[in-house]
Order: structure tokens, then C-alpha cells, then sequence
């Protein structure tokens, strides 16, 4: 399915949130994620379905300033 990945259209197999943070290399316990718009917690995105189209915002601390 086609996705829109922090801005960036991609094709992915996940069907849960959980799925594509994995899929993607993200580190489950270090990022904030959104599905079109809205937050979703940790503990929600296994139960968090995607679809056509989803927008996901994958977000990672920076250090610095």
C-alpha cells in the first residue's frame, strides 16, 4: 500500500503502525508517532490499522540547540 512517511510517499507492507515502525528501523521506544494527525502512544500502535493514503509523521529526539 501506498503511504505518506514523514512528508515522503512510500510503498510499505505494514498493516499496523507497529508494523512499519519496525519495518522502517525506527526504534520502538525512542520515536512519537502520528496517523493523520493525531498522536498515537506506543501502546496503541499494534491496534493502530493503516490504510490508502495514511499520513504517518515518525518523529526521533535530536540532542543539541
Amino acid at each position: 500500500m501506498r503511504i505518506e512517511l514523514n512528508g515522503t510517499r512510500v510503498e510499505t507492507g505494514a498493516i499496523t503502525l507497529a508494523e512499519l515502525v519496525a519495518e522502517r528501523g525506527f526504534p520502538e521506544t525512542a520515536v512519537a508517532t502520528a496517523l493523520d494527525g493525531a498522536f498515537v502512544p506506543r501502546g496503541a500502535r499494534a491496534d493502530t490499522a493503516l490504510a490508502e493514503g495514511a499520513r504517518v509523521e515518525v518523529l526521533t529526539p535530536m540532542q543539541g540547540g
